[in-house]
């Protein structure tokens, strides 16, 4: 039977000492504005416009916008979740600690398990694709420039917050306006109607056009997902940000908001802008704007797109590395292990954690990561789940009465969203579903054979003190 963290059985960090010494906090350092940037850097629209999105157009062609606007709509709901939650249980740990608290503690473990996989593998899968942008300026070997971004993106994870906050925040603006540039020549020269987005057509072989159908978009959901997926980074922060009660929910419901603008309208833009259905399917989007406009603008997209990978990797090794953080704290792994990762830097970073999470990265760039989308699409599919099951739970003992942003038509949000990404993974590939299947069997053993006979001493959920509340 799953472990359930009751009130009294909930640490609070600035209350109890643990066998080393006293919890760790981080600093409140920032508010809204910069982690809105932080978030919207994760999410990283366009190097998901130009690296992710791609690859729906040659699986869904015109249908690929559908496809974005229906994940964008069960986004809503998740996020819903993710702020009533974020609000409840405002810890660096983010989604497990979540729903460790109120569905679990195995049930946590196997959402920490999930948004490890998905955080640890997902930025250098981006970052070996910035040697394709660069291209214009020089040429470059793939992994070696990927791992190079990755060891960037470490070091400046071992800064300051909200150092960072501007620092992607600078990046930020030049890839929203890479994005612009790619809707207006888009929407510009555009070929075909706003009836096209429906049109449910991609290419075949041979020169054909076939049609997509329901069940090809359903499963396409799960990179839909993923490529919004960026709005939960406001919760990993949640200790850092000043009054996190309020400022929890406003940061993630902004962030889905602009992110899927920043998204959406230029998939749109280049739906109606391609030539025909085959340089649509094809992907080539550095080609369209080339020849919607010319060589230099074509190659001041490529360049903005290369920084919004740097940009995604900063923010990404900077969320990876609260996760690691929050694990040691909560006694996941053997203690010397927990003493290394529990580490702050002089700058307030978790600096063990932070390097654990970059230096591997930087490694798996010179691995065949071919599958790792659909891996991901299906841990972020299941996670979501998990963490609608918990804010289905939310409301229940004394998290009734506790101070937290409440989402509107609760329990029918969570209710619906449980039902429809069921449903979403009954139509993932099954090789994606055997990996990951794979990955979490192993984190049950691990947690029947060391965690649960250590429940006194090991996967200590804490949720920290919220003095501003």
């Amino acid at each position: 039977m799953t472990d359930t963290l009751r009130p009294v059985e909930t640490a609070v960090l600035d209350a109890a000492p643990t066998a080393t010494g006293n919890h760790k906090t981080l600093k409140r350092s920032i508010g809204v504005v910069g982690g809105t940037l932080l978030t919207l850097s994760c999410v990283t629209p366009a190097s998901t416009l130009f690296v992710v999105i791609p690859d729906l157009f040659g699986s869904l062609g015109t249908a690929t916008a559908l496809t974005i606007a229906i994940g964008s709509l069960l986004c809503i709901a998740v996020a819903f979740c993710y702020s009533e939650l974020g609000t409840l249980i405002p810890s660096a740990g983010g989604e497990y600690a979540m729903v460790s608290t109120m569905a679990g503690r195995l049930a946590g473990w196997l959402v920490f398990v999930m948004s490890l996989l998905v955080v640890m593998i997902v930025p250098p899968v981006i970052a070996i694709g910035t040697a394709d942008y660069l291209a214009p300026v020089v040429h470059l070997d793939p992994a070696m420039t990927g791992a190079g971004v990755m060891l960037l993106a470490t070091l400046a994870g071992l800064l300051d917050l909200r150092a960072n906050a501007w620092i992607t925040g600078i990046f930020l603006v030049l890839e929203v306006v890479a994005a612009g540039v790619v809707a207006l020549l888009g929407f510009t020269h555009s070929q075909r109607g706003l009836g096209s987005l429906t049109s449910m057509q991609v290419a075949g072989t041979g020169g054909h056009t076939d049609a997509v159908t329901a069940m090809l978009v359903i499963s396409g959901l799960a990179i839909a997902l993923f490529a919004t997926q960026g709005f939960s980074t406001a919760v990993y922060l949640s200790e850092e940000l000043e009054n996190p009660r309020r400022n929890v929910a406003r940061t993630v419901l902004a962030t889905l908001a602009i992110s899927t603008v920043v998204i959406l309208v230029p998939v749109v833009a280049i739906t109606m802008g391609a030539s025909d259905i085959q340089e649509l399917t094809g992907g080539d989007i550095s080609s369209m704007v080339t020849a919607w406009s010319n060589s230099a603008v074509g190659t001041f997209v490529s360049l903005c797109v290369a920084l919004a990978i740097i940009n995604a990797g900063i923010v990404m090794v900077i969320q990876n590395s609260r996760v690691l953080f929050a694990s040691a704290r909560d006694k996941a792994w053997p203690e010397p292990v927990n003493n290394g990762l529990s580490k702050l830097g002089r700058f307030g970073s978790p600096w063990v954690a932070t390097l654990l999470v970059g230096v591997p990265g930087a490694a798996l760039c010179f691995v065949n990561l071919d599958t790792l989308y659909g891996v991901t699409g299906v841990s972020v599919t299941a996670m979501y789940l998990l963490v609608a099951v918990a804010a289905l739970l939310a409301r229940r003992g004394h998290h009734r009465h506790t101070p937290a942003w409440r989402m509107p038509l609760w329990p029918a949000v969570p209710v619906l969203l449980i039902v429809v990404l069921a449903y979403v993974l009954t139509q993932q590939e099954t090789q994606y579903l055997l990996w990951t299947g794979g990955i979490t069997a192993v984190a049950t053993l691990y947690w029947a054979f060391y965690l649960r006979p250590r429940r006194d001493t090991r996967w200590l959920v804490s949720i920290p003190e919220d003095t501003q509340a």
